[in-house]
């Protein structure tokens, strides 16, 4: 098969470093556009009214869609990025002008110091934190047997150290918040690897691991931690871009179709609510059943 940058990556392209990206817009809450729905009129969602969710990379196409269904649930959203200024300016607008809050924050997640910044402003702009979704990651494509260890580095950064670092932060002010969820955007690629993504496949591993090590230290203390292992997700124009493989992937999913960024994040409003008080240290799987299909 052909590779394609992204076939499997729900996160990709908003979490290392960008220079001369500084800006920072705020959301507002505002009354919602007439002949516009607001969020809330968004069936089948439980009520996370009072909560505040720090959403990572919700400049790209899965990090939005979690963010908007959050504020769909009624939760205050904290819209991190790193390069799409622009896109996560959109996003905190579209959740004002519908009746939501959402306030816009650069960090360079690559950077442990910008992530317990960041985390430290999520929580200092209602006063409390209850979710924080790691959505942030990158996925470049590489053959192993050229792949320098600064390579590998790159992605290792991103897609687990800087989940390190935000969960550690986090927890500090869910602790003493009386409690919080922790969600982890992982991979379907975690335990089914494809060629040329072994350092992809390895950081998403290492991420799942991490929420089920977290959820084991963390309980005592009101703190869940899960992981939500996507399938392939629908962008713009991934059609044109990799035909062959989508043909492939509709033909392989028992629920024939691509997965939808509003499908993670309804598995992320669902462990974060009260719904899932009992759940933690598990991986969510939101592939559509591809998992499910025999590989012999």
């Amino acid at each position: 098969m052909t590779e394609q940058p992204t076939p499997c990556s729900p996160n990709a392209g908003d979490g290392a470093a960008a220079p001369g990206d500084h800006a920072a817009p705020e959301g507002r809450s505002t009354p919602e556009t007439p002949g516009r729905p607001s969020l809330r009129e968004l069936p089948g969602l439980p009520d996370l009214t009072g909560q505040v969710a720090l959403v990572t990379g919700a400049g790209g196409t899965v990090g939005r869609g979690i963010a908007l269904r959050f504020a769909a649930a009624g939760a205050a959203v904290v819209a991190h990025f790193r390069t799409r200024a622009e896109a996560a300016r959109a996003l905190v607008e579209d959740i004002a002008e519908r009746g939501g809050s959402a306030l816009a924050l650069h960090a360079d997640l690559a950077v442990e110091a910008e992530c317990h910044r960041l985390v430290a402003e999520a929580g200092g702009w209602r006063g409390r934190l209850t979710a924080l979704v790691n959505n942030a990651g990158v996925q470049p494509t590489q053959e192993l047997a050229t792949m320098s260890l600064a390579d590998w580095r790159a992605v290792a950064d991103t897609n687990v150290h800087s989940v390190f670092a935000c969960t550690q932060a986090a927890a500090v002010v869910m602790r003493e918040g009386g409690g919080g969820s922790v969600t982890h955007i992982a991979s379907i690629e975690a335990d089914r690897p494809a060629p040329r993504h072994a350092h992809y496949s390895a950081s998403k591993a290492a991420v799942v691991m991490h929420a089920r090590s977290a959820a084991l230290e963390y309980a005592a203390y009101g703190i869940r931690v899960n992981s939500v292992s996507p399938g392939l997700i629908g962008r713009p124009g991934i059609e044109e871009d990799w035909p062959e493989g989508v043909r492939r992937w509709e033909a392989a999913a028992p629920a024939g179709r691509l997965g939808r960024p509003e499908d993670v994040g309804d598995a992320c409003v669902f462990l974060a609510s009260p719904m899932a008080s009992w759940i933690t240290g598990h991986d969510l799987v939101v592939d559509g059943g591809v998992s499910a299909r025999p590989t012999w």
